[in-house]
């Protein structure tokens, strides 16, 4: 997590400032229902949120008690204590480290899944956007980067769309997964502290009570949610390797907004290099490295052990705050990018007719021959506008083998691009609806 790939709604989610509120709102409503409970006095609740409320925990303090304690909890309800005076010794009572460090990890992991689903909404409204504008702009379909058969742009967009749809449910889901509240005391029994309370902390924080704690809540839930972010960082990737493959000098379809002043080399002042998708393609790559630790972390020993807590401690701010930022860039990449038509035509044309091969071979079988004897009859005069530079059409009507079964009249309209457009208008209506 470094500056350079971060905004401030995100990274303020997981500063320690914000970790320590969340730990005392945590154990302030808990003393909320232990009052109610009549385990503890209801002026010491009231006395912990009122001084506890109020306070600006002293960062440095905590940290320097922690250096003595080697226990960052205990440090931070040491700090409380200087804080809120005699009526600290009711604080925690019957709870343990794991009930505030994982019910916290979950609160923010949720806020930042809150700013993640804004993130998909202001991608998928720029998709949406830049589809319809391109939807009728003819282009061509590649399969294995070979021209294949004429599509539109904004089909393109459009699958895009549908990619980061189905993200956007996912991540949907990941949020109800994770967002679990553990306050059920020493190897998850609750032994020391009533059920009631962690069903009243959870209502507090919106989070629900997580079934079996076991101390810990299960990393079976992590593991799930840090690999639907390394499943939108795929998708991420692969929209910004398409923009790339279009940007590139020989291809030219689309490229990245390029601002004035703006400079692409320091050796070569000519340069317009993809420098933001290329960018994503990197940041994709470490959102995913984090999902195999976080699955790593499911097998602890017994009801707990807290070989996770390093491994969380990176990779939760890491993970969000990286994709939140790709996310982010990527909107602004679809909603400048620049589309060149022209060039999409141009490059269809360069090798003349033979996106039209499938067209041929088709009415071929349905005059009569066979599909082998079809197949040979197409891709005899494809290979010459491959090898020679020929027109596809042009070889057609002088190949008297073609003519004995077309006329030139049926040849011609297997040249018709229309033909690859009919249905847009049904692919945009599955997407859009």
């Amino acid at each position: 997590m470094i500056p350079r790939y971060s905004r401030s709604e995100m990274t303020d989610i997981w500063s320690p400032e914000s970790k320590f509120r969340i730990w005392f709102e945590i154990e302030a409503h808990a003393c909320d229902a232990l009052a109610k409970l009549g385990v503890i006095p209801e002026e010491a609740a009231k006395t912990i949120w009122e001084k506890g409320g109020s306070a600006e925990f002293d960062v440095a303090r905590i940290d320097e008690i922690e250096r003595e304690t080697k226990h960052d909890v205990i440090a931070f309800l040491t700090h409380l204590a200087e804080i809120v005076g005699p009526d600290a010794r009711f604080v925690h009572q019957g709870m343990t480290s794991s009930d505030v460090l994982d019910t916290c990890f979950n609160v923010q992991l949720t806020k930042a899944t809150d700013l993640l689903l804004d993130d998909m909404d202001a991608l998928l409204a720029a998709l949406k956007k830049r589809a319809f504008e391109h939807k009728d702009d003819i282009t061509i379909g590649r399969s294995h980067g070979i021209h294949a058969e004429p599509t539109t742009f904004g089909v393109k967009l459009a699958q895009a769309y549908a990619e980061f749809d189905r993200c956007r449910q996912r991540l949907v889901h990941a949020r109800e997964e994770i967002a679990t509240c553990a306050i059920s005391g020493a190897v998850g029994t609750f032994a020391n502290i009533d059920p009631s309370v962690e069903e009243h902390v959870a209502e507090a924080l919106g989070l629900k009570a997580e079934p079996v704690s076991t101390q810990v809540v299960p990393r079976d839930r992590h593991a799930q949610y840090f690999a639907t972010l390394g499943v939108i960082a795929s998708s991420v990737e692969r929209l910004a390797t398409e923009i790339r493959h279009l940007q590139r000098t020989e291809v030219l379809e689309a490229e990245e907004y390029f601002a004035p002043g703006q400079k692409g080399s320091s050796a070569m002042p000519h340069k317009r290099n993809p420098v933001l998708t290329e960018n994503l393609t990197g940041l994709a790559r470490m959102v995913r490295s984090y999902a195999l630790p976080a699955m790593e972390n499911v097998a602890l020993w017994h009801e707990r052990d807290i070989s996770h807590s390093s491994v969380e401690r990176m990779i939760g701010p890491d993970a969000t705050v990286t994709l939140d930022f790709a996310l982010m860039r990527l909107t602004g990449v679809i909603d400048k990018l620049l589309v060149y038509p022209n060039n999409m035509e141009k490059n269809m044309n360069k090798f003349r007719g033979l996106v039209h091969s499938q067209r041929v071979l088709l009415a071929l079988t349905q005059a009569g021959a066979s599909r082998e004897d079809s197949y040979r009859l197409v891709q005899r005069n494809a290979m010459k506008v491959w090898e020679q530079d020929k027109d596809f059409l042009t070889e057609l009507l002088a190949d008297s083998e073609v003519t004995a079964l077309l006329s030139e009249e049926e040849i011609k309209e297997k040249f018709d691009l229309g033909y690859h457009t009919k249905h847009v208008d049904t692919i945009f209506k599955r997407v859009f609806g």
